[in-house]
C-alpha cells in the first residue's frame, strides 16, 4: 500500500487558498483522483448545531458521533489536543489519491504558499519549508512560482512534486478506474 501524499495549501488571510483548493479539487476530479480536503481553523468549529440529533447526543456527553445517510459520512469526535496530520489521515484512511489541505503551516506538510503582492513582501512560512509559491509577482526566493490563474500548472507541479514520488507513477491508484470506482 502506498502512502497518500498530502499537500498543504498556505498563506495569509484572504490570500485565495479556499478559492486555490476549490480549483484544485476540480481538476484533480477531472483527472480521476479520488480527492479528500482538510481544512485547518485555528479557532475551533462548530458542526453540529443545537437542535440537530448529533448536537443532542454530544451535549449527553457522547466522546464521538457519526452521522451516515446513503449519500454522507459525518464522524465528530471531541479531543483534549491538537490533533497531529498522522492522526487525522488514521480517520480519514487510504481510500485517497491525494490530499489537499489548507492551512497547517506549523506541520511538516509540504507546503505551498499563496501570496498576493498587496499582502507585502513577507510569507507566512519560512522558505525552507516551501516547496513552491503561487503568486501574482515576481520573488527572489529559491523555490518554484506559480502563476495564480494556472490552476493546471499548479496541479501539473503538485502531480509531478508530490503524486509521482509517492505512488511511482503520475496515474491514480491502480485500484481505481474512471468515474472513481473500484475495480473487484
Amino acid at each position: 500500500m502506498t502512502k497518500v501524499p498530502i499537500v498543504s495549501i498556505v498563506g495569509k488571510s484572504q490570500s485565495g487558498k479556499t478559492l486555490l483548493m476549490e480549483q484544485l479539487i476540480a481538476e484533480f476530479k477531472r483527472r480521476g483522483y479520488r480527492v479528500a480536503a482538510l481544512k485547518h481553523s485555528r479557532g475551533g468549529m462548530e458542526v453540529d448545531y443545537p437542535g440537530k440529533d448529533s448536537w443532542r447526543f454530544t451535549r449527553a456527553g457522547s466522546d464521538a458521533v457519526l452521522v451516515s445517510s446513503p449519500g454522507k459520512l459525518a464522524f465528530i469526535k471531541s479531543v483534549d489536543h491538537e490533533p497531529e496530520i498522522e492522526e487525522i489521515m488514521r480517520i480519514i484512511g487510504p481510500d485517497f489519491d491525494i490530499v489537499l489541505a489548507e492551512g497547517f503551516k506549523k506541520s511538516r506538510l509540504p507546503k505551498i504558499e499563496v501570496h498576493r503582492e498587496e499582502f507585502g513582501d513577507e510569507l507566512v512560512c519560512p522558505r525552507k519549508e516551501l516547496s513552491a509559491v503561487i503568486t501574482d509577482r515576481p520573488l527572489d526566493i529559491g523555490v518554484p512560482l506559480l502563476a495564480r490563474d494556472d490552476t493546471g500548472l499548479i496541479a501539473d507541479f503538485i502531480e509531478q512534486t508530490f503524486v509521482r514520488t509517492s505512488s511511482g507513477s503520475g496515474a491514480p491508484n491502480s485500484h481505481t478506474k474512471e468515474g472513481g470506482g473500484e475495480q473487484p
